[in-house]
């Protein structure tokens, strides 16, 4: 979708750092050759592109890796994210709850697939769904709590789970935890297991889009889950329904399952490159006291998709885009707020939620922005974004507030 102006600094281009990286994981000749079998492959017309052994070698590789019974393959996490929702034939009234600091597609799923969308506020550490505010807007509609993964940091599931078995459906049964993991594939869960775990959630949502920290030509996703009904129900949406209920063409290519095999091999290489060069920039700043660093949890449980920062509260809006701005005028470094609390900036969720509000959420989101981090960024770059961050907050601190 296109990046919302409000959410980067006012002249974007021309930076010497973008905003945020065009592509999160990265590819080695290992991909490359991967391509050039499968074109080879296909070349010939008696095969042709239909993904069959690739993208079914595919799926069993992620299943066995993420510990997960089954993994069902689509063309974009979005896709499968709504046809996730759309297994649950949600009637009007049902609700399903969600953090309203995220970004919107999940609860675009929601709205789309007849839902009720329910916001709750971010943990003030973390930023993931907080439990205790979920049980506040817990009723006797809840039918899902989708807990997101928000910019890498690995939620504990857990409580959520317990909130599920303690708040029945009068008619489903427990509510069902579905996992938006899009950004922290190969992130280890508070538990120990990995996440997309059968123990973690019903369902777990992945993204392999351009940014992400596995990617597969630009587009894709998966879903793991232990449910068979819905494993056999996802196949059957992505390929027209079978022969006998509604479904669309939402394959993942030939060409993508197998980059997404290799990449899947190369996963935690790419996320232990990534979390060695958050924590360094978290040492690198740890003593600029305006600024509030992520938590820096080990064990692959935070993957930085963003490395986050939160300005001081008094610094809240319009100073913390003096601060974008700066960086990006003076030192050429690139941020973005990622992501703004859902209902402020789109909408279609604005106009769903009306007479919801969050404001916690709505706090922490007016302090945030994310300069970009990559692995891939040269050691030299990566110091010299750490220092513009120094001088841009330091030059920011001695302007005197409106």
């Amino acid at each position: 979708m296109p990046t919302n102006p409000l959410t980067v600094p006012q002249r974007a281009a021309g930076l010497r750092w973008p905003v945020e990286p065009g592509q999160g994981g990265w590819y080695t000749s290992a991909e490359h050759t991967a391509v050039q079998k499968v074109m080879a492959d296909s070349d010939d017309w008696r095969t042709g592109w239909k993904p069959g052994a690739y993208c079914a070698g595919f799926e069993g590789a992620f299943a066995a890796r993420m510990g997960a019974r089954y993994a069902v393959a689509f063309n974009s996490g979005g896709t499968a994210m709504e046809m996730v929702l759309r297994h649950l034939r949600l009637a009007p009234g049902d609700e399903v709850i969600s953090c309203a600091l995220n970004f919107v597609g999940p609860h675009i799923a929601v709205i789309g697939q007849g839902g009720r969308l329910v916001l709750a506020e971010p943990d003030p550490v973390t930023l993931n769904l907080d439990a205790t505010d979920t049980e506040r807007v817990m009723s006797q509609r809840t039918r899902a709590i989708l807990v997101t993964h928000w910019n890498g940091a690995v939620a504990d599931l857990r409580p959520f789970l317990d909130l599920a078995a303690a708040h029945p459906h009068p008619v489903y049964g427990p509510p069902l935890v579905i996992v938006d993991a899009a950004r922290a594939c190969g992130g280890i869960t508070p538990a120990g297991a990995r996440v997309g775990a059968d123990s973690e959630g019903w369902a777990t949502v992945f993204s392999f889009e351009s940014k992400k920290l596995m990617t597969t030509l630009g587009q894709g996703g998966m879903v793991t889950t232990s449910d068979p009904q819905l494993a056999e129900h996802l196949r059957l949406l992505r390929t027209y329904g079978g022969r006998a209920q509604w479904g669309t063409n939402q394959m993942l290519s030939k060409a993508q399952a197998a980059v997404g095999w290799v990449q899947l091999a190369r996963l935690d290489e790419m996320n232990d490159a990534r979390i060695d060069r958050a924590h360094e920039r978290t040492r690198a700043l740890a003593d600029v006291e305006e600024l509030t660093l992520p938590p820096t949890l080990d064990g692959r449980r935070h993957l930085y998709y963003r490395h986050n920062l939160l300005v001081p509260q008094q610094w809240a809006g319009e100073r913390r885009y003096e601060l974008m701005n700066t960086l990006a005028d003076r030192h050429g470094v690139g941020s973005i707020i990622s992501d703004p609390v859902t209902y402020l900036g789109h909408g279609l969720i604005r106009e769903h939620t009306r007479g919801q509000h969050c404001p916690r959420a709505e706090q922490i989101a007016a302090r945030l922005l994310c300069p970009v981090l990559h692995p891939r960024i040269s050691a030299e770059d990566e110091a010299a974004i750490c220092d513009a961050i120094r001088q841009a907050t330091a030059s920011t601190a001695r302007t005197p507030a409106a």
